[in-house]
């Protein structure tokens, strides 16, 4: 266990925020926990988890020690007629799993594909994308419970999915550390998902009437490169701000005033909409501040084109959410990580 001194954040992050950590080391094997904790406890440093920094931004130097887990490892665990139970490791890359599934003909996750990040923070968020959230295909997770050092085992139900929201985001937030995730996928009969959005208008242009698992996830990589920009390119968290869920009395005052406004039925009963839609409506698409800005194709992703700080970035959302409150009387909620340090006595 290598723990390295005055580290800069900005590769371990895809707002490339150059902050810099008191600490850092690199979780390859999750045996090590325990000795680390034990560590962290006996130095009384503040820590923070990180996996692969794509929905967080630091907006300060870190002044205790960030844990960077890269632990490795995709295996088979159980198998029937029609699906197959596949687990992965928490600091397996995202996409990477999704081509393997892909590459094994193995459905649930195609539309999925592109969400920067790693696999074990995919059910902290419920990563979501053109129809699909992690929820559909979930089987179960272990995680490590910070304080005991206990692995627990969290069924879909334990995990308590929401719109881009689960359980491990809020009681039991900060209590533990994800260590891998099971899916259950299809081997056959896939159901795929090609209403949401321009899917079919994609498959269309290229012509294909029988989608496969690789076409539908093809189709989306097309939408998604032309819509948002490559975090290698220019720094970013994907999108900024959840979609807000509001009543149908407030979606339909809205629609009198503004017919064009986009709406779908919630299963929560509620309308969920577009927070793009409002912060292009509201003037903020294109918009800079320095180096910090709002992407010109798609108001939801906020920027960094090269040296904005956290902070930058903060000031910007704090002013697109009060923009577009006045305007629509909505509340655009963060969907982003703001790095905070906490320790032990913070688990009690």
């Amino acid at each position: 266990m290598d723990i390295l001194k005055n580290i800069s954040l900005k590769s371990y992050n895809t707002f490339g925020i150059d902050a810099k950590t008191a600490y850092f080391t690199e979780l390859s094997d999750e045996k090590e926990l325990p000795l680390l904790l034990n560590w962290i406890e006996k130095n009384n440093l503040p820590y923070y988890i990180l996996s692969g920094g794509s929905n967080v931004l630091f907006v300060d130097d870190f002044p205790g020690i960030i844990i960077h887990v890269n632990t490795k490892g995709i295996k088979k665990i159980d198998e029937t007629e029609g699906h197959v139970f596949i687990q992965a490791k928490a600091g397996e890359n995202w996409e990477d799993f999704v081509e393997l599934c892909l590459k094994n003909s193995w459905g649930g996750i195609e539309n999925l594909t592109l969400i920067p990040g790693n696999v074990g923070t995919s059910p902290m968020q419920n990563i979501g994308a053109y129809g699909v959230e992690i929820k559909d295909s979930f089987h179960e997770l272990q995680a490590m419970e910070l304080q005991t050092g206990e692995i627990k085992t969290f069924s879909k139900k334990q995990c308590n999915f929401g719109y881009r929201d689960s359980y491990f985001k809020n009681e039991g937030r900060n209590k533990y550390i994800i260590l891998s995730v099971s899916f259950k996928l299809t081997k056959r009969n896939h159901a795929l998902n090609i209403t949401y959005g321009t899917i079919i208008q994609e498959l269309d242009k290229k012509k294909i009437t029988q989608p496969g698992l690789y076409d539908v996830a093809n189709a989306i990589r097309a939408i998604r490169r032309s819509k948002l920009p490559d975090p290698d390119q220019l720094g970013n968290a994907g999108s900024f701000f959840k979609n807000p869920l509001i009543t149908q009395e407030h979606y339909n005052a809205l629609k009198s005033e503004y017919p064009e406004i986009p709406g779908f039925p919630d299963e929560s009963g509620k309308v969920k909409t577009a927070a793009a839609w409002f912060i292009d409506k509201a003037g903020w698409k294109g918009f800079r501040d320095g180096d910090a800005g709002v992407h010109k194709n798609q108001a939801l992703v906020l920027v960094n084109y090269g040296n904005a700080s956290g902070i930058d970035i903060i000031a910007l959302s704090d002013k697109i959410q009060k923009s577009v409150k006045e305007l629509f009387d909505i509340n655009l909620e963060k969907e982003v990580n703001i790095v905070k340090p906490f320790n032990n006595r913070d688990l009690l």
